[in-house]
């Protein structure tokens, strides 16, 4: 085996077992680990594509990210119906995956986080404890450039039906995003609370603060003919910041469990 192929299968081994994560908190910041997105880039190039067909349906790809394998001492819970996760994600145990759900290469999903069916967690996707992804929700992911910070969902975040985080945002604990609502870096947020817009900072990451609760809005169009039809653009809102009432409302069934 040649030096780059170690070097990949060993750094795919520690993201699964979490010793090694594309991004970590330090000191209260997100870091991305460039190198990490380098060597998980590495390979596709240097896989080769082989046949990975199963059970009636007819699969190809790379042989060095195929689906990764689950033992019952993983201690979670991944229930039937077409879910797959590909190798060099990390699941930690309490997880909850309902049937269709797809976890891509460089993902982390820590304790008692819940994925739900038909959700999404893009490539180096950090997803903390005790999240909800809701039915087809759609955490995006950041394989390119190597530098960038992936999507980041910190801990006791809700994520509502049929939502989508992406290109490097970062919403902070305790964040509620209804259904629906579609969060990207292009599209300011407005702050209803404080009046005022959250805008990509000097990285060009958007964060979303902690313990807001956003929804979908509008605002309109000031200049030009679309001003003058009466156009309004989508805009997010965080129209409150999360308290008693909102915890009962998203708390996560533990029945379930």
């Amino acid at each position: 085996m040649d030096q780059e192929r170690k070097k990949f299968l060993d750094t795919i081994e520690a993201l699964e077992n979490g010793s090694v994560r594309v991004a970590e908190r330090v000191e209260g910041e997100w870091k991305v680990n460039s190198w990490v997105k380098e060597v998980i880039l590495s390979g596709f190039r240097i896989g080769q594509r082989i046949d990975m067909s199963t059970g009636g349906f007819s699969f190809f790809d790379k042989d060095t990210i195929p689906m990764r394998r689950f033992s019952l001492e993983d201690n979670l819970r991944i229930v039937p119906g077409g879910t797959s996760v590909r190798r060099g994600a990390f699941v930690a145990p309490g997880v909850i995956i309902m049937p269709p759900a797809f976890i891509n290469v460089g993902a982390y999903v820590d304790e008692g986080t819940m994925i739900d069916s038909h959700a999404v967690v893009g490539s180096c996707a950090q997803i903390g404890k005790r999240v909800h992804v809701a039915a087809n929700c759609q955490v995006g992911g950041v394989l390119e450039p190597a530098g960038a910070l992936p999507v980041i969902i910190e801990d006791d975040v809700f994520l509502g039906g049929g939502c989508g985080v992406y290109e490097g945002t970062l919403v902070r604990e305790r964040a509620v995003i209804a259904s629906g609502v579609m969060i990207t870096r292009g599209t300011p947020v407005y702050d209803a609370v404080n009046g005022c817009y959250i805008r990509p900072d000097a990285s060009g990451q958007l964060v979303i603060p902690a313990g807001a609760v956003v929804v979908g809005g509008s605002r309109p169009v000031t200049k030009g003919q679309a001003a003058s039809d009466g156009i309004h653009v989508y805009t997010p809102v965080i129209i409150k910041y999360r308290d008693e009432r909102t915890d009962a409302s998203v708390s996560l069934e533990e029945a379930l469990r």
